[in-house]
This record gives structure tokens, C-alpha cells and sequence, in this order.
């Protein structure tokens, strides 16, 4: 048996709650609860609710350390020259340049029509560009990594000598090789480095922040049957692992951040019992990054939109991100998640600030 800290019953403001409320991972939103989920095996066996204030009181020395993840800072990443703190909701533009992405696919005819995409991204508030030479949505197969390459590294050359944070999307060590070579000063691995056996010593050698996705199979046949007894604990635990691993290949832990994988290898259902859980991801002690944009989730909840048409549901989900504390929400969307963030910005900002 083991417990799980999920935050719970957010409040506007800590003013006036000394002892009664915490900080969430050294960010914009403060909590006066948690849910303390009692686990066995991959399964939550009991929940009970306890107020942040009796909470010390009942942790083991396992959970003690899980709350000092949990309310710790997390330091600015680094990327070249770039520094993006991570003490407020960040957004990574997703730059596709595939001809099959479920949603923006095909869209540019040559590299310097994505890079000034890429660029316009960037002038619009993308604080990182993610750059991706292989389709992962479901049913892709996979893309050789010289023809990966070759989309790519001319893509991030451009951008990189622009002055933009640039990240590689990619599960390949050849393509992240090159890649950082080009100027990417961060790698997102929706494999979680477990794809290419080499990809793990690569980034520790390179010291580059890496994202680690949960996935559940491939992406060929990764939405044919998804199960999970417990997909909020079972996620948890398997990312627990992968930073484990991580670390053991030589990562530095503050060079770790984690996504849970909305839509990969998760029904419906999964991926919305994942968006009401995400504080707990906060216990892992790494910056959270969220992808939901466009994803089919949205469109199965309102009359099977086309992804061009999920706009709306795209927001929302950012937004439901920031209130837990995300760090980096990465979107197709710029402009307009960018615009939302500000709003909820000045809305947390309004509520911080002291009445007298």
C-alpha cells in the first residue's frame, strides 16, 4: 500500500489562509486540500479528503517527500540563449512539417514556409517551437529517420538563427541528433525515450530538458483497445519509471519534464479522468507539458468536429491545464491559447494582489 498526494479545493488567493493553504509546484495557483489516495498495486483502493493543514501529520516518509515535489519551485529551463521560466503557464507551438498530421499536415510546401510559420509563432508568444518530421497520431506508421531528418533540420536551422527556443519532436536519436546540431536545445519524445535504445545516453550526453510521454502501444495500433484498471495511477507510475530511468542513464533530473499523453493510447474517458487529475502529476517533482490540442477527445464531445474545428474544446483544456498548474501547454493554436493564458493571467494576478 502506498499514498498518492492530489491536490484539491483551489482557492483565488492564499491571503488571509496562512497554514491552511500551499503553493503548487512554485507556480500561480495555491490549494487548501488534498485527496490522499491510498494505492495498491495500479489501483486506488481509498481516497479520503484532508485539509492542507492536518496534512503533515499523515504522511509516511515516502508522502512527505512526494509533498516536497509537490509544493517545490521548478527552475527555468534553459534552451541556448532562451530562458523560460516555469513559474507561470508556457505555450510550445506545434510545427508539423509532415504530410500527414492529423491536423495540419501537408500544410507547408518547403522549409522556409514552415519556418516563418514557425517564426510567426513565436512573434505571437510561443515561448518554445516544436518541431515534428514524423506523424504519431493514430494509425501512422513509421517515417524512416533520414527522410525525418531531412524534413526537419532545415526547419530548426532557420528558426534556431531567428533567435527561437526551438524543440525536436522526435522518437529517433538520429533525428535528435541532428537536430540538436541544427539548433534544438530540447528534445520531446512522445516514447519517452524508449523507442531507440541509444536516445536516452544521447540526451544525457547533450545535457539538453527532455519531455517524457506516457504512451500505451504504438501508434499503429495504439487506439485500437486501450485498458487501464486505473489510468490516473497506472500513467503516474509509469512515468515514475521512465524518470527513473532517466536519471539512471545519466539525465540530470532538472532536465525532466513529463506529459501523460493525452490521446495516446487512451479512450475518452481516459483522457478526461486524466485532465481532472493532472495536479497530481505535480508529485512527480518535473514541469508538466499538456498536448490536447485538436485532439479527437474534442471532437467526440461535440458532434465529431473535423480537428480544424476544435478550436472552442482546444481552450478550454488549456485553460482546465493552467488551474492545475501546467507548465508548458503546447497548442496548434497559438495566437488564441496564448490570448486565453493572458486572461486567466491577469484573473490569477487580480486575485494576488493585496487588498491593502
Amino acid at each position: 500500500m502506498r499514498q498518492l498526494i492530489s491536490p484539491t479545493g483551489f482557492v483565488d488567493s492564499p491571503f488571509g489562509h496562512d497554514g491552511k493553504v500551499a503553493q503548487l509546484a512554485g507556480g500561480l495557483c495555491w490549494f487548501s486540500a488534498v485527496e490522499l489516495l491510498s494505492v495498491e498495486g495500479s489501483k486506488r483502493v481509498a481516497s479520503e479528503l484532508v485539509p492542507v493543514e492536518q496534512l503533515e501529520r499523515r504522511l509516511d516518509e515516502p508522502g512527505a517527500a512526494q509533498w516536497q515535489a509537490l509544493t517545490g519551485n521548478r527552475a527555468p529551463l534553459q534552451l541556448g540563449e532562451r530562458t523560460v521560466r516555469l513559474d507561470q503557464p508556457q505555450v510550445m507551438g506545434v510545427l508539423n512539417v509532415t504530410p500527414d498530421s492529423f491536423s495540419d499536415g501537408g500544410r507547408f510546401a518547403d522549409a522556409s514556409a514552415a519556418a516563418e510559420s514557425g517564426a510567426d509563432m513565436a512573434a505571437e508568444g510561443a515561448a518554445i517551437i516544436d518541431v515534428g518530421g514524423e506523424s504519431t497520431r493514430p494509425g501512422a506508421k513509421p517515417v524512416w529517420a533520414g527522410d525525418e531528418t531531412e524534413r526537419v533540420v532545415p526547419v530548426i536551422r532557420q528558426l534556431a538563427a531567428s533567435g527561437a527556443a526551438v524543440s525536436i519532436d522526435t522518437r529517433k536519436s538520429e533525428v535528435m541528433t541532428a537536430a540538436l546540431g541544427a539548433g534544438a536545445r530540447l528534445v520531446n519524445d512522445v516514447s519517452a525515450l524508449t523507442f531507440d535504445p541509444r536516445s536516452a545516453e544521447l540526451v544525457a550526453a547533450a545535457g539538453v530538458p527532455v519531455v517524457l510521454m506516457h504512451h500505451q502501444g504504438s501508434p499503429e495500433t495504439m487506439q485500437d483497445s486501450p485498458s487501464y484498471d486505473d489510468v490516473l495511477v497506472e500513467v503516474y507510475q509509469w512515468l515514475e519509471q521512465r524518470i527513473a530511468a532517466a536519471e539512471g542513464a545519466g539525465i540530470a533530473r532538472p532536465n525532466i519534464l513529463v506529459d501523460p499523453g493525452f490521446g495516446f493510447g487512451k479512450t475518452v474517458a481516459h483522457n478526461l479522468e486524466l485532465m481532472n487529475g493532472l495536479a497530481l502529476f505535480h508529485s512527480l517533482g518535473c514541469p508538466i507539458v499538456l498536448g490536447a490540442s485538436r485532439k479527437r477527445t474534442i471532437g467526440a464531445l461535440s458532434g465529431e468536429a473535423a480537428a480544424d474545428k476544435r478550436l472552442g474544446g482546444s481552450i478550454v483544456l488549456a485553460v482546465k491545464a493552467a488551474e492545475q498548474g501546467v507548465q508548458i501547454i503546447r497548442t496548434h493554436d497559438v495566437f488564441e491559447t496564448v490570448q486565453a493564458l493572458k486572461v486567466w493571467r491577469g484573473l490569477r494576478d487580480q486575485a494576488l494582489t493585496p487588498r491593502v
